[in-house]
């Protein structure tokens, strides 16, 4: 079964960094594409960053300058760094990617991983 799952969450105080983790598995072949969105609560989903497959990204203005995306493709894994986290940063997130596996593929999403930036 092809799944994504985030990992890295958890607590931190604002001015910190974060490092998360999106592992991709299920006799995956490649990953075309990765995105990070978020949700906090009473708020409508986000688009944090994308990860084109030609190496294109792409940044919302709430993260640009903070944010990173990058991946490993031996590892199947996807990454968002976000530096210099703030209160607002404080959400569910959840990574998303087209996953081929054969020659099949699968627009995928993960169960997210909670965030919470406070003091």
């Amino acid at each position: 079964q092809v799944r994504l799952v985030e990992s890295g969450g958890g607590l931190v105080q604002p001015g910190g960094s974060l490092r998360l983790s999106c592992a991709a598995s299920g006799g995956i072949f490649s990953i075309h594409d990765m995105r990070w969105y978020r949700q906090a609560p009473g708020k409508e989903r986000e688009l944090v960053a994308t990860l084109g497959n030609d190496g294109s990204t792409y940044y919302a203005d709430s993260v640009k300058g903070r944010g990173t995306i990058s991946r490993d493709n031996a590892k199947n894994t996807s990454f968002l760094q976000i530096n210099s986290l703030k209160p607002e940063d404080t959400a569910v997130y959840l990574c998303n990617g087209h996953l081929q596996s054969g020659s099949l593929i699968y627009n995928t999403w993960g169960q997210g991983t909670q965030v919470t930036v406070s003091s």
